[in-house]
């Protein structure tokens, strides 16, 4: 059974994807196989002339988010950290006497 030209693309594609993904978690941010699972579709669709290379499949990605499948999105969802409260420095009441450290008399 001899391979059409479609078929042995459709192959390699396939191939470059798998080892697009499966860099992407070695990559700064690791992804879940379940996470991998929800964008591949995604990233052949829409990144395919990217693949293999993994930094531009990602922005690729990031570039088209509004086009990405409710699955892929919630992988690329950015939750900014909470901001932290700032310090406050003055008095919070009367200062009061020094503590009595005087020692313990044993005995």
């Amino acid at each position: 059974m001899a391979l059409t030209d479609s078929t042995m693309r459709a192959c390699k594609m396939l191939i470059a994807t798998t080892i697009a993904l499966a860099a992407l978690s070695t990559a700064g941010q690791a992804y879940t196989q379940e996470q991998e699972q929800m964008c591949t579709g995604d990233a052949m669709r829409l990144c395919s002339s990217e693949i293999p290379d993994v930094d531009r499949v990602t922005a690729c990605m990031v570039q088209k988010r509004a086009q990405l499948s409710d699955g892929c999105k919630a992988v690329f969802h950015y939750v900014p950290p909470a901001a932290a409260t700032p310090a406050s420095y003055t008095p919070a009441a009367k200062p009061s006497k020094p503590l009595n450290l005087t020692p313990h008399k044993r005995g």
